[in-house]
């Protein structure tokens, strides 16, 4: 179990949206949380990768979306025919386990600096890279059903929606900024892109707890299956990822944020992505399992567990 004090704000959040508190974070608060959030992951991650040949990178970057590819090829077959959804609904929803979360990620960051861990700053590249496969699977995927109609988006306007997105757009814009700069460009600006990181994840974990508990509310009423395949599922994507981790060399401190990048679920670009291109699919039951369960089951047992395990086999 994590006690981490930014988890507790998580938990904080839970507890208010479970006894219908008044507690609401203020939107524009909330919008310039997450803007501060993927601007900072963007630049340490190009601060780091700014010391890396690029070059050399390609081949590892490439087996890591390669991944990325098959986990939604994994997902889909299980919700499709063991837990009997339709078509569009394993579609979306292998989609959201294919991609990542932000939060997840800048979680298992401050996790990291907790236990004195260091990993390999180009990480970040897989976060941002890791959007874009799954949901480009999931699209394929809808659009391979017998009733799918041609009514959907066509590709180039989901391509515009995932790549201009707010969570593609600066983290990929901070990286770029953190690469230029390196580290002693950065070193004028790390005090508050560096030091204040962990304080603004506890105030906006504090949202998402709230948010959390209220999709739960909605999500039961479709069954066991979803919550127990929202728990399972990135159990299974986690040990791909200590695999994967473990083939390409990288430190504990990597393999264990690749582990998590993978066993994470993405209930920001994928839903908005799946809105365009995915209409017929449900998006509470998405949404559901991404946020309502995924989420605090990675933050309460997932990284504990996911970490635990790199430090036992390495």
């Amino acid at each position: 179990m994590v006690f981490d004090p930014i988890v507790l704000f998580f938990l904080l959040g839970v507890i208010a949206g479970i006894v219908k508190s008044d507690l609401k974070m203020p939107s524009a608060l909330y919008e310039a949380l997450s803007i501060f959030l993927l601007l900072a992951i963007g630049l340490k991650g190009g601060v780091e990768l700014s010391k890396y040949n690029i070059l050399e990178l390609l081949p590892s970057t490439f087996i890591v979306i390669l991944i990325g590819v098959l986990i939604p090829l994994i997902a889909f077959p299980i919700l499709k025919f063991v837990g009997k959804l339709n078509h569009f609904d394993s579609a979306s929803i292998a989609a959201h386990y294919g991609s990542v979360s932000v939060v997840t990620y800048s979680v298992a960051l401050a996790a990291l600096a907790e236990r004195g861990m260091t990993h390999e700053g180009y990480i970040v590249v897989y976060l941002v890279l890791l959007e874009m496969p799954a949901i480009i699977v999931g699209v394929a995927l809808a659009r391979m059903a017998p009733d799918a109609t041609k009514k959907a988006a066509g590709w180039g306007k989901l391509m515009h929606e995932v790549f201009s997105g707010k969570s593609i757009l600066l983290l990929t814009g901070g990286l770029v900024i953190g690469w230029i700069a390196g580290e002693k460009g950065f070193a004028p600006i790390e005090p508050m892109f560096g030091g204040l990181f962990k304080g603004a994840l506890a105030l906006f974990l504090l949202e998402m707890g709230l948010v959390a508990a209220s999709r739960v509310a909605a999500f039961r009423s479709y069954g066991m299956f979803l919550v127990v395949f929202a728990m399972v599922m990135p159990i299974i994507s986690a040990a791909i990822g200590i695999f994967t981790g473990f083939m390409l060399s990288l430190s504990p401190g990597g393999t264990a944020l690749l582990a998590t990048l993978y066993a994470s679920a993405s209930y920001i670009a994928a839903p908005a992505a799946m809105r365009i291109a995915v209409p017929k699919a449900n998006p509470s039951l998405s949404i559901g399992a991404s946020l309502g369960v995924t989420f605090p089951f990675n933050l309460f047992v997932g990284i504990p567990l996911y970490f635990g395990a790199v430090e036992r086999f390495f």
